[in-house]
């Protein structure tokens, strides 16, 4: 086990070198001076190479690479030119109401979709089933930033039942913390509890025409138990393959929602510095959002041996 963990961190190193290359020809691209933002309209040319070359802009592309992504390897994602702070401080400042934004919408599609699909695929093919596919299929198609707008109005506006905007951290009261990320965390988490539900039903019907179940049936085991107990653990890895994908995607795709809901995460933080060309802010925030969706990877993959002793011995 220990081999192989070793093996999956050492990996983490080409995956980095891609999104790394990737992320740095995108900034590289993309119009506009950090040096001319930072000083302005009113600054001279003077002044925009002088302050290019303190900030080593004006060095060949390469040669910026090869320093930068050397120092990645050894936890140094720079610093940030407007805030004057290391990146990686300032993404961990902004990392908390992600993750509590990121968490709560997983919790409310995992209790949402899991029993759906369980459902959907105990009564395959009844208006039950056709009823919660048509709901799933909906969850797809509805993107989070619409489905936002549409329940700040309802909910916020019309309705009042909850804050339409801001952000409480967790010392501010549980319940306030809760009470401002419910709706974005519905927002969120629409699309990965439609996706849940639509793996967990496909993985259940997989596993419910198995003949040990067939067999389970004849002895007279109780359905209940037969659809917990036998099913769904047996069909729980595909499951848990998908939870661990869409909660990498959450963490990595919150920056709509937070927008639209003003919540001061990393997708803010990522959004303001594309718009003030904080080229060390962006290239570093993706360079941990990269590593955190690895080792969330990394994870799932642990938790296999977990649920199925075969995995476990497989890797022995």
């Amino acid at each position: 086990m220990k081999g192989y963990i070793l093996k999956r961190l050492l990996s983490l190193i080409p995956v980095l070198l891609v999104v790394a290359v990737v992320v740095f020809l995108l900034m590289h691209i993309t119009p506009g001076d950090p040096a001319a933002v930072i000083l302005g309209p009113e600054a001279s040319p003077e002044e925009v190479a002088e302050l290019r070359e303190e900030l080593g802009l004006n060095k060949p592309p390469i040669e910026q690479f090869i320093s930068w992504f050397g120092n990645v390897l050894q936890g140094d994602f720079g610093t940030s030119i407007f805030m004057k702070q290391p990146v990686s401080q300032a993404f961990f400042e902004h990392l908390g109401p992600t993750l509590s934004l990121a968490i709560m919408a997983q919790v409310l599609a995992i209790v949402v979709a899991i029993p759906l699909g369980v459902l959907a695929a105990k009564f395959r093919g009844s208006i039950l089933d056709q009823t919660f596919m048509g709901i799933s299929l909906l969850g797809i198609s509805v993107p989070s930033f619409l489905l936002g707008l549409f329940l700040i109005l309802l909910i916020g506006v019309e309705l009042k039942w909850l804050p339409v905007a801001g952000y409480k951290p967790i010392d501010a009261g549980l319940v306030n913390h809760i009470k401002y990320l419910i709706l974005p965390a519905i927002a969120l988490g629409s699309m990965q509890a439609a996706l849940i539900a639509r793996m967990t039903r496909s993985s259940m019907l997989d596993v419910l025409n198995a003949n040990y179940i067939k067999t389970a049936r004849s002895k007279g085991v109780k359905e209940t138990i037969i659809v917990i107990k036998h099913t769904l653990r047996n069909a729980f890895i595909p499951i848990l393959t998908i939870i661990g994908q869409t909660f990498g995607t959450l963490v990595a795709g919150a920056a709509v929602v937070e927008t639209v809901f003003n919540i001061p995460g990393i997708g803010q933080l990522i959004i303001n510095s594309v718009e003030r060309r904080d080229f060390a802010v962006i290239q570093g925030s993706v360079m941990l959002i990269a590593v955190s969706y690895v080792l969330i990877n990394l994870v799932i993959d642990l938790l296999y041996g977990v649920i199925d002793p075969r995995v476990r011995l497989g890797r022995k």
